[in-house]
């Protein structure tokens, strides 16, 4: 039988902003959000294009494509997709009309979004907080992509070394001595109009709040490098923007008690847990060729969790994640049952210390009252409901 070739619907070229691999089609639109940053970071080294293809079953995926004879159109990276306007009242009108800019996978209330765009335009520091994957970081880069301004991003929860990360190392060659070398934080924030996302700052070392201190103070906003007088001070850019995610709550054992004088540096933004019906409907933008009644037992069994962990009487720590729902769901598309994708991905969350009295065991009872009968839309009905939750 013939081999079918297919043919790509979309074709981009991927370059490099900031510390970002953007990608930007023939027409010059921007699909790196579409695309994994592995994939984009290949074909930016590799120096090829990429092109979407749509498999047999209907998933989407990204490849290195040759010998196509369109080529894509050469977006300068500092170059804004979304212009954004100075003028106070057009200010406004862009601000009360940036949600259509939000990707249909980010699951926010339209306050919420302007109200981030807002705090982004006017510079502001902004710390996304919210539950462990409730979509902090989503947010974030959602808001980066939107306005496409060069960006810049930090892990502060995974440094070793707060200084070397921030500020930078000296280092000593043969034939060239001691020398200092500037980190990259440095480079971003004197980059005017970058994004700096400081992802899992509750997590970070003391030391890099002590570090961001006056770099994110409106009233001093520099850098020294040194303590010594005679250092350089690197000040922050016009237009620089920082955003951070944290975690901030007793449930959070490895987080850190963040400085209240940090905290007062940032613009509050807290992402909401999604209720039932918004879960299925993210659950379905996400995964079309799963079975919808599938994807809504997938919401309930979430839901219940979550329920359950904010009740005064409690049986369990914590609810099931959105990070793990669709964690889950891609396990259905991927062929596993609701049992198996629940037994590797939900199952391991919760101590099973005290057998049929431990955390693992209720989530297991609530999990398999959907795995009886996938299409069964009573198969929880309000009595069991409220049996589960007393």
């Amino acid at each position: 039988m013939a081999r079918t070739t297919l043919t790509p619907d979309c074709i981009v070229r991927v370059e490099k902003s900031g510390n970002r691999f953007n990608a930007w089609d023939t027409d010059g639109n921007k699909r790196t959000s579409e695309i994994t940053t592995t994939t984009r970071k290949k074909a930016f080294e590799g120096d090829y294009l990429l092109g979407r293809f749509t498999g047999r079953t209907g998933k989407v995926f990204w490849r290195r494509v040759e010998d196509v004879e369109t080529t894509p159109t050469n977006t300068a990276p500092d170059t804004p997709s979304v212009e954004v306007p100075t003028d106070h009242a057009e200010v406004l009108g862009f601000i009360h009309n940036s949600y259509s800019l939000k990707p249909q996978g980010l699951m926010m209330t339209e306050l919420k979004w302007k109200y981030l765009v807002r705090s982004a335009v006017r510079g502001k520091n902004i710390m996304m907080t919210g539950p462990a994957g409730c979509g902090k970081t989503m947010a974030a880069k959602a808001l980066v992509n939107s306005l496409d301004r060069p960006d810049y991003y930090f892990n502060l929860g995974a440094t070793q070394d707060p200084r070397g990360t921030l500020i930078g190392n000296t280092h000593f060659e043969d034939g060239k001595g001691t020398y200092f070398s500037e980190s990259l934080f440095v480079k971003a924030i004197q980059t005017p109009n970058a994004v700096i996302l400081l992802d899992e700052l509750s997590r970070a070392h003391p030391d890099a709040w002590n570090i961001l201190m006056t770099v994110l103070d409106y009233g001093q906003r520099y850098l020294r490098l040194d303590e010594q007088d005679t250092q350089a001070t690197i000040k922050v850019a016009d237009g620089v923007t920082f955003i951070a995610t944290a975690n901030i709550g007793n449930e959070y054992t490895s987080t850190r008690v963040m400085d209240k004088a940090l905290m007062d540096r940032f613009t509050i933004v807290e992402m909401d847990v999604l209720n039932e019906s918004e879960e299925t409907e993210l659950l379905n933008y996400m995964f079309p060729h799963v079975d919808s009644v599938l994807l809504g037992n997938v919401a309930k069994i979430a839901t219940l969790t979550r329920s359950e962990a904010n009740t005064d009487t409690a049986r369990i720590t914590s609810g099931i994640s959105t990070r793990t729902t669709v964690e889950l769901c891609g396990l259905l598309y991927d062929g596993f049952s609701l049992e198996e994708a629940a037994e590797v991905s939900i199952y391991p969350q919760y101590d099973s210390a005290g057998g049929v009295d431990s955390e693992r065991t209720f989530v297991k009872q609530i999990v398999q009252k959907f795995c009886d009968d996938g299409t069964n839309d009573d198969l929880f009905n309000d009595e069991e409901i409220a049996s589960a939750t007393d």
